[in-house]
């Protein structure tokens, strides 16, 4: 609620308020703002206030208005240019860097990566958070980590670990423990094909650094991750979305991009692919790889969600034997978000290529945390963990399930997995912006493709959508809309 105060008029408070939703990436560029009416109607103030922060946003430069149509955020880098040098068109660069199914030409995304992990993750509010895209501390909280800190720190070890660099490919015990997990999923890796790395996010940096340069083409999943549009983008490199269903990625429009723009690499998530659950079929598998080997790209498979996936369900580097596949996860999502720990299994012949490119960025990875993370391996705590949080999980989705349904949503996809894509019936993107004002953070799905549209999906986590005060404010708030 806005209240007047003796230092700060409301209008102030209200431009300061998009301002910070900005700045975080929760009002993204080309996002279109409320109408005035509609903004005085939410605030409970005067159209005449919501004028005067907006003419305050239009000064900052953080907005833009269209004649007839309202007003839309700006592209913050466009902002400082057009103040820098007013000769430039202030729409160059002002649209996604990605290519249409048509192949046309590219332009840039308009997400910001470290915009929106701020974003995620701010605090200021105790409420479960709808949005986010981990567990919450509580499920992860296990008393088997402080003495696997303390095993690997009694004592000259905690002095040999911090005084010298760890190994360039990563401890070798962890290593041999990841091989062993891999083997349990049929895919068949040496501990010589494996790098550690400072989380999943950092492997799939390592493969594009080494892989790719400025201006190859990519295929991504589309709904997919919003942090990997942007960081390829950022990267320099043509994002082609490749629309994913539920067996898997739509081979004929990667066909076609084959034949159109020879691309380097394609990122696919195998197993509960985020958004949708959605896991890859045997057939699917299949046809892919046969696509792969006929056009010459790499597959990087992404499987962060492994720990809470059936050990049996259908992975590429598994069919594939790592000969044309780079395998990618970690342990944030299941075990230890502070540790940044993650690894990639690679073929024999771009292992060194790899290796090097990990070692300009990082040097090593840190000895001491890959040590009590081998050790939690070893004596089985992960496995057992994992199986306490599948368990819970399955108990939590059933909850958020039903209370979704009763709410008026619809799933989109078969709820599995952490997450849920449901259809709302309303612009979620609007709809983000009031639950905000209500302390809760959606995921709407935009920002899950490549090129930030309005629409009525969003994306649910099944821990914290268990709380029937937030479905009671979405049916309250989705009927004012």
């Amino acid at each position: 609620m806005l209240v007047k105060t003796p230092t700060q008029s409301l209008s102030a408070q209200l431009a300061a308020r998009f301002a910070e939703r900005i700045a975080t990436g929760l009002l993204a560029p080309g996002a279109r703002l409320p109408s005035i009416r509609l903004c005085a109607q939410q605030q409970g103030v005067s159209p005449s206030t919501v004028v005067a922060a907006y003419d305050q946003l239009l000064a900052q430069g953080l907005v833009e208005a269209h004649r007839h149509r309202g007003f839309y955020i700006r592209n913050r880098a466009l902002a400082l240019i057009d103040k820098a040098l007013p000769a430039i068109n202030s729409d160059i660069g002002n649209a996604p860097n990605t290519m249409p199914a048509s192949g046309f030409a590219a332009q840039h995304v308009p997400v910001n990566a470290t915009a929106l992990i701020r974003g995620m993750f701010q605090g200021g509010s105790d409420k479960p958070q709808p949005g986010l895209g981990v567990f919450p501390p509580d499920w992860l909280d296990t008393p088997f980590l402080p003495g696997a800190i303390r095993r690997v720190t009694s004592g000259p070890q905690l002095k040999a670990f911090s005084l010298q660099y760890g190994e360039p490919a990563g401890d070798a015990g962890l290593r041999q423990a990841l091989s062993a997990r891999l083997n349990t999923l049929a895919i068949a890796a040496s501990s010589e094909q494996i790098i550690t790395t400072v989380g999943a996010t950092h492997a799939l940096d390592i493969v594009s650094r080494t892989l790719l340069r400025a201006g190859d083409c990519v295929m991504v999943e589309e709904p997919g991750w919003a942090i990997e549009f942007a960081r390829l983008d950022a990267l320099g490199m043509r994002i082609l979305p490749v629309p994913r269903g539920p067996d898997g990625p739509d081979l004929a429009v990667m066909a076609r991009y084959c034949e159109l723009h020879s691309p380097k690499l394609f990122v696919s998530v195998s197993v509960l692919h985020n958004p949708t659950g959605y896991c890859l079929s045997p057939a699917s598998a299949h046809r892919l790889l046969q696509l792969a080997n006929a056009h010459n790209f790499v597959i990087v498979e992404d499987d962060t969600y492994s720990h809470l996936a059936p050990e049996h369900a259908t992975r590429l580097s598994a069919l594939d034997g790592l000969q044309r596949t780079i395998y990618v996860s970690g342990f944030s999502k299941i075990l230890v978000p502070g540790w940044r720990v993650g690894f990639l299994a690679a073929p024999t012949h771009l292992y060194e290529q790899l290796l090097d490119t990990k070692l300009l960025a990082t040097l090593t990875t840190p000895a001491l945390l890959e040590k009590a993370l081998a050790w939690c391996i070893d004596q089985g705590q992960l496995r057992r963990h994992a199986q306490q949080v599948r368990t819970r999980l399955d108990q939590a989705r059933g909850r958020s399930v039903t209370l979704a349904l009763a709410a008026g949503c619809t799933f989109v996809a078969p709820p599995a997995g952490l997450f849920g894509w449901v259809d709302t019936g309303v612009d979620t993107d609007a709809l983000a912006q009031r639950m905000l004002d209500k302390g809760y953070l959606l995921a709407p799905g935009s920002l899950f493709h490549a090129t930030r549209a309005p629409g009525t999906l969003m994306r649910i986590n099944f821990c914290t959508t268990q709380d029937t005060a937030f479905w009671q404010m979405f049916k309250t708030v989705r009927a004012c809309m």
